[in-house]
């Protein structure tokens, strides 16, 4: 019996455009995670998962990569899709990123304030960048652009922990732990996380719980942000006048995507404290960090004063999340600061940094 013989499918740009995205990852290597004894915690080994490896400079990477193939697979993204996101900056790097790849027209809605070095990077990648006066005004403005230009609002703040598969799948839990298998202490006492969309917490938290480990997840909240409050009193209505000087970190308002039922303790930290952390850890590393990866240390050293206090050994893993040279403008400029009002507060702090005692 013969069959008809029907003419091959030519592949859709669906298709094609996850076969880039997945020949992106291919291409990239996972990041380091970097180990660090410092003499004043002797039975306390601390890792830092270095995100700013990726290709788009953060650990905001994993999250555009999500992002882009849950709109795709779910037919919200075509071919010629005008792409939209709200952001502090990062995200819409590592977003501009992947619409250059496929091809996509992307438009970036952030605060004024965002860094000029992150601007820079958007544009390179050939973004354009919308600017709001306040931090509060991106969610409206996104969704005003892509209505006008009929494209796509991709709201990381909203699908951030629904994008990405927390169970595995290379995602950043299952790496760290695949990265300890061999090392002293190889399940953390704590992981230690920022939250911006709540997005990585959110991975973590429910990814230890599935595997079973004892690990328990640390999130820092830098000031004029609501996560902490929200975290204690678990009041969705809660919002700041204010945004956070913590680029990527920090909410005026509770997002979605934060899910305080799988975070196990948090940290306030003071931005002095942020960006003198930033400074020292800087040195440690002989690596300049971002101002959220001073948050991460600030809150690892306050976990490590505690283990030590109690007499506990074991390790303390946290995260890298961008370079510091998006910041020199900034964080690592003594004008900014004493503009900001930090510049005493940021000295104060690196002096009572002593990590030999």
């Amino acid at each position: 019996m013969r069959h008809p013989i029907f003419p091959a499918r030519k592949p859709s740009w669906i298709n094609k455009a996850i076969s880039k995205i997945e020949a992106d990852y291919q291409r990239s290597a996972d990041t380091h995670l970097i180990y660090l004894k410092l003499p004043g915690f002797p039975d306390i080994d601390f890792y830092f998962k270095d995100e700013s490896t990726h290709p788009s400079g953060s650990l905001k990477h994993r999250l555009a990569r999500s992002l882009f193939l849950y709109a795709i697979c779910n037919g919200w993204v075509q071919k010629g899709t005008t792409i939209v996101e709200a952001s502090s900056g990062s995200t819409a790097v590592s977003e501009a990123y992947f619409a250059k790849l496929l091809g996509l027209p992307f438009v970036a809605v952030m605060p004024k304030s965002t860094s000029p070095d992150k601007i820079q990077a958007i544009e390179f990648y050939g973004g354009k960048c919308h600017f709001v006066d306040h931090p509060a005004e991106v969610y409206e403005a996104s969704r005003i652009i892509a209505a006008r230009t009929n494209g796509h609002f991709m709201d990381q703040f909203t699908f951030a922990e629904r994008a990405t598969d927390w169970r595995g799948n290379n995602n950043i839990a299952e790496s760290i732990f695949r990265q300890m298998q061999h090392e002293n202490h190889p399940v953390p006492r704590w992981i230690v996380t920022g939250a911006g969309t709540g997005g990585t917490s959110a991975t973590l938290g429910r990814y230890v719980r599935y595997e079973q480990h004892e690990t328990q997840i640390c999130v820092v909240d830098p000031e004029r942000s609501v996560f902490y409050e929200y975290w204690k009193n678990n009041d969705a209505r809660l919002c700041t006048d204010l945004g956070s000087r913590v680029e990527g970190i920090g909410r005026p308002r509770v997002e979605p995507s934060f899910l305080r039922t799988v975070v196990d303790h948090m940290i306030q930290v003071p931005d002095a404290g942020s960006f003198a952390a930033m400074l020292t850890l800087s040195e440690l590393l002989n690596k300049k960090v971002g101002g959220s990866s001073g948050t991460n240390f600030w809150g690892v050293l306050e976990l490590a004063k505690q283990m030590r206090h109690r007499g506990e050994a074991g390790s303390i893993v946290t995260l890298i999340c961008d370079s510091g040279e998006r910041y020199m403008n900034t964080y690592y400029n003594p004008d900014w600061l004493e503009q900001n009002g930090l510049s005493e507060g940021v000295r104060d702090e690196k002096r009572q940094m002593n990590l030999s005692e």
